[in-house]
């Protein structure tokens, strides 16, 4: 009796982890625009004018560590001064950069010569959120619109909390 006991009681907790795992194969996955063969070369000449000094409406490139490579990332972004902050808004969702810098807590931006080294810290809460993303779209929205599903800076403040999950923003301060 005890062999089968221990069977059972096996077979329940193998169920019990497959039912776990199925759970998280079937939870939505976070949202995310992958970027298309047009936008990584865009990026990549957007990355290379910013690294030679050359910023376009404000563009710089993002330095960040690698969460399993340890390598730096390197990806153009359109940093955000806001209310006497700075803040990096991800309109393609929950990108590589964003997991990197959830991981590694600060990176570098990058204009020419000049490197600006900062912390970050992800905002959680809704409201502060879809401040700073209508400020965002205020400026940027002639080019991220098409990654925030028909929410405009002109949108109520119901729809940009709404949306507020699906782009992540982090408040970055500068190290002196």
């Amino acid at each position: 009796m005890m062999h089968r006991s221990v069977h059972t009681d096996l077979k329940r907790e193998q169920c019990s982890r497959n039912t776990a795992r199925r759970t998280l194969m079937n939870a939505p996955a976070p949202y995310y625009v992958q970027a298309g063969p047009f936008a990584v070369r865009f990026n990549a000449l957007f990355g290379k004018l910013a690294r030679l000094g050359i910023s376009l409406a404000g563009t710089a490139e993002l330095s960040v560590r690698g969460r399993t490579s340890g390598t730096m990332q390197r990806i153009p972004v359109n940093p955000h001064p806001y209310e006497g902050g700075q803040y990096l808004v991800s309109a393609r969702g929950h990108s590589q950069w964003v997991r990197n810098m959830r991981v590694a807590g600060g990176g570098e931006l990058r204009v020419g010569r000049k490197v600006r080294v900062f912390t970050a810290e992800e905002l959680t809460d809704p409201e502060q959120k879809a401040a700073v993303l209508r400020a965002y779209l205020e400026k940027w929205g002639w080019e991220v619109n098409r990654f925030f599903q028909g929410v405009t800076a002109q949108s109520t403040d119901a729809e940009l909390r709404a949306a507020a999950g699906d782009h992540p923003v982090f408040r970055i301060t500068v190290s002196h």
